[in-house]
């Protein structure tokens, strides 16, 4: 048991024990790197067009990463795709505004007839997201609402290995969700738009792709009403 002696010893030296309090912690604040020109990405001018290309194999990368994202956590092919197809809605809302302030300013009018929305897409979309426009551009012949924009080749799918389980996984459905919110954007409603395997049997073009656009029956009826109506 210990003495009175060394109690008093101990309290005397925990009275002569000068303690540093610690800083109070600072807020976390992301800092923007700024490169050797002091210039950051928003300083870039929207149309500067020529020199906004990217790296094939950074993008591969990168929509490598975001399908793998998502795949851990879709139960399923059909749920992975509506994931993609979210993924990619808000970059077809944005992408609207973008492209129409691109254009020449003779030139820029947003769409309002429901071809010249396809022909958009068709042209357009597919010049700024892949430097070509899309190979197809046609209308279901069973419903009127359906049309239809084909991709031989969509360079979404190039570089993605898929499992034999999985051989109906699409990734081009991340397009059609950019698709989607363009339409959406622009005033031309959609009930969907899906990307599809056309290819099967196809030796010259296996990943042959047909984006499938639903629009609402009601841009279909004012469609017509503009058309019956000179416009």
């Amino acid at each position: 048991m210990p003495s009175m002696a060394d109690a008093a010893s101990t309290s005397q030296a925990l009275t002569d024990l000068t303690i540093t309090p610690l800083p109070p912690k600072k807020p976390h604040v992301p800092s923007l790197k700024y490169p050797s020109n002091r210039k950051t990405i928003y300083d870039r001018n929207l149309n500067r067009t020529k020199t906004s290309e990217i790296s094939l194999a950074s993008f591969a990368y990168l929509f490598n990463s975001l399908i793998s994202y998502h795949q851990s956590r879709s139960p399923s092919v059909s749920e992975l795709e509506t994931r993609l197809n979210r993924a990619g809605y808000p970059i077809g809302i944005k992408m609207l505004d973008l492209l129409l302030y691109r254009q020449e300013v003779r030139r820029a009018q947003r769409p309002t007839r429901l071809l010249d929305m396809l022909q958009f897409v068709h042209g357009t979309l597919w010049r700024s997201l892949f430097n070509r426009a899309a190979d197809a551009l046609e209308q279901s012949t069973s419903k009127r609402n359906e049309y239809m924009i084909v991709d031989n080749e969509p360079v979404v799918n190039t570089f993605i290995s898929i499992p034999k389980e999985m051989s109906q996984l699409n990734c081009a459905a991340f397009v059609a969700g950019i698709i989607e919110g363009m339409c959406d954007a622009a005033g031309f409603g959609t009930e969907g738009v899906s990307a599809h395997w056309a290819g099967e049997g196809d030796e010259l073009w296996p990943g042959k792709t047909i984006f499938l656009l639903r629009f609402k029956e009601s841009v279909v009826e004012r469609d017509e009403a503009i058309k019956a109506g000179g416009g």
